[in-house]
């Protein structure tokens, strides 16, 4: 599945995950990331967190950067049904900026395989 492309341009599906609390934390105390990685390209963004709650100000840092770099707009972003996702704050953003959410249910993490890959790299790698 992680193999297979849904999406025709860059921005148009970007698959995102909030990774922790780490064992071990990392320097600056941060115990959470997030990422972000473009269905089309598989280019990747990590953001390090300290807590979980973060995630929406990272999305709005990420959105802001690859939208002004490239010049398209996320078109729809998938992610499982962590709290940080599901926030009222956080879809509004999506709403208001014309986004659509794409969640995967509950305990199916291989339906956000893109996402999960990309954790358990980082995760290797550390």
């Amino acid at each position: 599945m992680d193999n297979v492309r849904l999406s025709g341009c860059l921005l148009d599906l970007i698959h995102t995950n909030v990774c922790g609390p780490l064992n071990t934390p990392a320097r600056g105390g941060y115990s959470y990331f997030i990422t972000f990685t473009d269905d089309h390209s598989r280019y990747g963004y990590v953001y390090l967190m300290r807590y979980k709650y973060e995630a929406f100000g990272r999305f709005k840092v990420y959105k802001h950067e690859v939208e002004n770099q490239i010049g398209h707009k996320i078109k729809t972003l998938r992610s499982d049904r962590g709290g940080e996702y599901l926030s009222g704050e956080f879809i509004d953003y999506l709403i208001e900026n014309g986004m659509l959410s794409q969640w995967t249910p509950s305990g199916t993490p291989r339906l956000n395989g893109m996402a999960e890959r990309r954790n358990r790299t980082l995760l290797d790698m550390v």
